[in-house]
């Protein structure tokens, strides 16, 4: 889910050589320093820098802006009306600045960081909480962005760097992106309770060729996945409804309306019955991924390494 603010869009300042925020940004803290104090040398001492190019840098502002913004009265300096009309806005965005920074020095604490991490929606139920859980215990205050999505839209979201790691499947081979398997997940033919296999234990997938088949949407890797298990078994798989959910698909499949490769049910689930597929071997490799390169913040790194950790025991067997 996605939470968007309904405060006004931010316009963004014109960057370059001659625009007027990058001629003026570096100077624009020294004049506050000077305006709140009211006193060139006091400013100069609380900035840590040499009297005189304190007030070169002050004079410089006012020659870019071709306006006086102090007054000097002996050692100290009273605001004009040009300086208090620019100290508004220059103390708006020092301030906004100062919360800028200290969200992105939040974002990479060790201890209260966040990580932004994306997952399939058949691990959303026992594996992801699971994960979470067992990681918090340690780091109890380490924040978490959740994204359940398919997988070619995670990995966009990764690229861009809008997500830190994705747990997904099938695992990318891409140059820019590392990938570590984690875990096989066994999928099953699952069948309404009154098909004509339903009574049997094991299939083998090319039995229910001539059958229609419900499925994830172009797109999910579980599609690629099911697609390529009925090549292997020698045919094109007939779609004849799609969706988005594995217990969306489990009803679809309840009410006749075809049979479907799918991870095993949490619970039993009426009017279903989930078959063991012998040829091919129906499996799926579940891994995480991220940038190849890209630095990762102290709790993405130490979510990663747990997350590695659990290689072999992600998932329950069967």
């Amino acid at each position: 889910m996605t939470y968007e603010s309904s405060s006004p869009p931010l316009s963004r300042a014109e960057l370059g050589p001659d625009s007027a925020a990058s001629r003026l940004a570096p100077q624009l803290a020294q004049f506050a320093a000077v305006a709140r104090l009211e006193h060139v040398t006091q400013a100069a001492q609380l900035l840590g820098m040499p009297q005189p190019t304190l007030s070169r840098a002050v004079a410089r502002l006012e020659g870019e802006l071709g306006v006086q913004l102090l007054a000097r009265q002996g050692r100290t300096v009273r605001l004009t009306r040009a300086g208090r009309l620019l100290l508004g806005s220059v103390e708006r965005a020092l301030a906004e600045l100062e919360r800028g920074a200290e969200a992105a020095r939040a974002e990479a604490d060790p201890a209260a960081g966040r990580v932004a991490f994306g997952f399939l929606h058949t691990m959303g139920t026992d594996a992801v909480p699971a994960l979470l859980r067992d990681f918090r215990a340690e780091h109890p205050k380490v924040r978490f962005q959740l994204v359940q999505d398919y997988v070619t839209a995670m990995l966009e979201r990764l690229r861009a760097g809008e997500l830190d790691l994705c747990l997904v499947s099938p695992l990318p081979d891409a140059p820019d992106l590392t990938a570590r398997p984690l875990d096989e997940q066994r999928l099953y033919l699952t069948v309404p309770v009154d098909h004509r296999l339903a009574g049997r234990r094991r299939i083998r997938l090319v039995e229910v060729a001539d059958e229609p088949f419900v499925a994830v949407e172009e797109g999910y890797g579980l599609r690629a996945i099911t697609d390529g298990f009925c090549a292997e078994a020698g045919f094109v798989p007939r779609i004849a409804f799609e969706g988005e959910e594995a217990e969306t698909l489990r009803g679809l499949v309840a009410a006749g309306l075809g049979v479907a490769l799918l991870p095993p049910s949490l619970v039993p689930r009426p009017g279903v019955v989930e078959l063991e597929v012998t040829a091919p071997r129906t499996r799926r490799a579940i891994g995480l991924a991220w940038v190849t390169g890209r630095p990762l913040t102290p709790p993405v790194a130490a979510f990663r390494d747990f997350v590695l950790s659990r290689r072999g025991r992600l998932l329950d067997h069967d």
